[in-house]
């Protein structure tokens, strides 16, 4: 994920938690289905995955409860810190980030939940050519992010944070690169995946490719 973004996640490792849980109001509506939405994203994996900024590690364990093997790729020292007490060793948790990471062996899943936006469109592209190397056939990449079927929808979004007095979460969908579902099938596609996308609320999508 973008290295911009550290210090952010240094200073809500510890918090990070109680928004997901629905106690932050601003952000109730991101993370509504929060647990269903991991679970739904776990199911869709298997064999071993690789997971790109697990944080505080609440996929990674819903992957583990299924029997899976993880790799988690985390560039917030604090974030891994909590991961790894969390999940008692039971996952490797690494340095690194959507681009800049080191992996031995086959990875099966790629996953990711609330994280993708910190990468540039640009970004994003290489990323999926990247994961597109790195997994056989059959190999999935499943992805939960905040995504809009239009540029119209994002402003949109961001309008409607304004006018309900939600100024972080403004704040916070113009400063990230969010983007939108064409973007996203255009670079899969372009990767030879075969993709899906399916909404949980209305902020967040699981786009599910499968490599051909």
């Amino acid at each position: 994920m973008g290295k911009e973004f550290l210090e952010l996640f240094e200073n809500w490792a510890d918090s990070y938690d109680d928004t997901v849980t629905g106690h932050d109001i601003e952000y109730k509506e991101v993370f509504k289905h929060y647990d269903p939405l991991l679970e739904e994203v776990a199911k869709r994996s298997f064999g071993r995955v690789l997971e790109f900024g697990p944080g505080t590690g609440n996929l990674t364990r819903k992957l583990l409860d299924n029997g899976l093997t993880v790799t988690g790729i985390e560039p917030s020292p604090a974030m891994r810190k909590v991961a790894q007490t969390k999940l008692a060793g039971e996952a490797e948790i690494l340095d690194g980030d959507f681009l800049h990471f080191a992996i031995k062996g086959q990875v099966d899943t790629i996953v990711s939940s609330y994280a993708f936006h910190h990468l540039t469109d640009e970004e994003k592209g290489y990323a999926i050519s990247n994961y597109g190397k790195l997994l056989p056939s059959g190999g999935k990449i499943v992805f939960a992010d905040t995504m809009y079927e239009s540029k119209d929808a994002y402003e949109e979004a961001i309008a409607s944070a304004q006018e309900n007095g939600f100024h972080n979460l403004a704040e916070d969908l113009q400063r990230e690169y969010y983007t939108t579902i064409p973007v996203l099938k255009a670079f899969m596609e372009q990767n030879n995946f075969t993709v899906t996308f399916s909404r949980v609320n209305d902020f967040v999508w699981i786009m599910e490719g499968v490599k051909k």
